[in-house]
């Protein structure tokens, strides 16, 4: 997971949480002075973040020195270390929070994840995620989904075509035209249609249909054979004889 938008949310971090130095650790600690810490689980999770986390110590001070005792979708009990760091004191608790809120938002997710996988468990049916993920955190909120049991749905607009009923409502048809339905059919879907645009009937209809198809909910029914159909009307000239009026 460690991409160059990974990096770049890293790099975020940091910046909005070290921008102007960490005041109290420069104050406390000399450059020479070194201790070990750990991140431990205080929960029944499904971790996940665990290289993201690591990465974020690397970057403060490449002198940190991170042992992973984790991987991503592993489920640890309370106590269980993910990771162990050593190395400048005022660069470990630097790199404290950001690793943690990489940790803690992703491993949540994984685990939130989880007890939704485990009720499906047995069913045969998939448990999938959506685009509603944290602006720029799409491609990691979906690892934890995956680390967590789940499978990911698509991941931007360019994958699949989904309609849904924005779509519909804005492309919202102002006819619907029932070509070759029968009357039964054209009933049924007058009455689904219910009103909600104009509905015009046309295909097969004759004359001696004609009043079938005029069902409650119709508004229009459109025949062809009006023009091409229709038999040629008896009209002729008559020229009077010679010698009779005008």
């Amino acid at each position: 997971m460690l991409t160059p938008r990974t990096e770049l949310l890293i790099d975020l971090a940091l910046e909005e949480d070290l921008g102007l130095g960490d005041l109290t650790s420069r104050a406390l600690f000399s450059p020479g002075h070194r201790r070990r810490g750990w991140i431990e689980a205080r929960q029944d999770l499904v971790v996940c973040g665990v290289e993201i986390a690591a990465r974020v110590f690397a970057r403060v001070d490449p002198a940190l020195r991170v042992r992973l005792l984790a991987t991503d979708g592993d489920r640890l009990r309370p106590g269980a270390r993910v990771l162990e760091v050593a190395g400048p004191t005022a660069a470990l608790l630097a790199a404290e929070r950001s690793a943690l809120n990489f940790l803690q938002r992703l491993s949540g997710i994984a685990t939130h994840v989880r007890t939704h996988v485990d009720l499906l468990q047995g069913t045969g049916v998939r448990l999938a995620d959506t685009r509603k993920t944290t602006p720029g955190w799409r491609a990691l909120e979906k690892h934890a989904v995956r680390c967590g049991g789940g499978a990911n749905h698509r991941s931007s607009l360019g994958e699949h075509v989904l309609i849904k009923d924005n779509h519909l409502a804005a492309a919202g048809a102002e006819v619907i035209l029932l070509d070759n339905f029968p009357p039964e059919g054209v009933r049924a879907a007058a009455a689904l249609i219910a009103g909600r645009a104009r509905v015009e009937v046309s295909g097969g209809v004759r004359r001696e249909t004609l009043r079938a198809y005029a069902v409650p909910g119709v508004d229009v029914i459109s025949v062809g054979a009006l023009a091409y159909s229709a038999p040629a009307a008896d009209l002729s000239l008559t020229v009077p004889a010679r010698g009779r009026a005008v």
